[in-house]
């Protein structure tokens, strides 16, 4: 096997928003990235939680997210783990900042986001079309709001994305895709292969669960939240499936920097 190196690494600390890029990671057995998806934008009328920080994880139809409500990637949101702080811009222009620790902050966080998608218009496949009252729940960091499973991480190939972008005529943004982890190294798809494997990643293990199915998430423009393109009408016709990336979980915690290899472990 080729040389496998990490060359980007995503954060998105609220689901559905902008993710954050950083140069290292943890990662935690059985959990994942601390604060990924630690927090999430829940309908009111997705369940009744006495602790909205205590909210356990469920399916993305209860959460807001790009996938039916796209006009959510034009803002850029940016989370301080350390203060705890989430500010919240458009085009440049502050539209709120607010904590995420405080009862105050957590219902102002709530209202914005509930008069940002009243004014929006879900997509025609919108899983929740309603307008209804967001709440901000978790506590950004035993919580975590994945789409499939609370302790998967998504790793990407470069490759991969080149190659299906080469097939459309066009490149492909990897934030359409919102991975953890990019990879480059390896041939166009091949890690689609390696579902049941185990890998070093940095200085954490982990093992290939599943490939991953997209959904029309990828046809939404990560900077101006429009729908510019029809990548996932595509994907079965130009690939024979709708699958891009793997999902891992951790079997052993460690820390994964940019630079960091993926190899392979083998039984002796």
């Amino acid at each position: 096997m080729s040389t496998i190196e990490v060359t980007h690494l995503f954060t998105y600390f609220i689901k559905g928003l902008t993710p954050h890029a950083g140069d290292r990671v943890s990662l935690q057995a059985g959990h994942g990235i601390p604060g990924d998806r630690g927090f999430a934008l829940m309908y009111a009328d997705a369940a009744s939680m006495e602790s909205e920080a205590e909210v356990p994880w469920m399916r993305k139809n209860n959460f807001a997210m790009q996938a039916d409500w796209p006009g959510l990637a034009s803002l850029t949101c940016e989370y301080d783990p350390v203060t705890s702080q989430l500010m919240v811009k458009q085009q440049g222009v502050e539209l709120l900042a607010e904590a995420t620790n405080t009862p105050k902050g957590r219902d102002r966080i709530g209202a914005f986001f509930t008069g940002y998608l009243a004014a929006l218009q879900p997509t025609a496949t919108a899983r929740h079309p309603e307008k209804t009252p967001l709440r901000l729940v978790g506590d950004g960091n035993s919580t975590r709001y994945p789409d499939r499973d609370p302790v998967h991480i998504s790793l990407i190939n470069q490759a991969s994305l080149e190659d299906l972008g080469q097939k459309l005529g066009h490149a492909v943004d990897p934030r359409r895709f919102r991975p953890n982890v990019m990879l480059t190294g390896i041939p166009a798809w091949e890690e689609l292969s390696w579902v049941g494997k185990t890998f070093q990643l940095g200085t954490a293990q982990v093992a290939i669960a599943a490939p991953i199915n997209r959904c029309v998430n990828v046809d939404v423009n990560p900077d101006t939240g429009m729908q510019d393109c029809s990548i996932f009408a595509a994907l079965q016709p130009t690939l024979g499936h709708r699958q891009t990336g793997v999902l891992a979980t951790v079997l052993q915690s460690g820390t994964v920097t940019i630079g960091d290899r993926l190899i392979e472990v083998t039984s002796s």
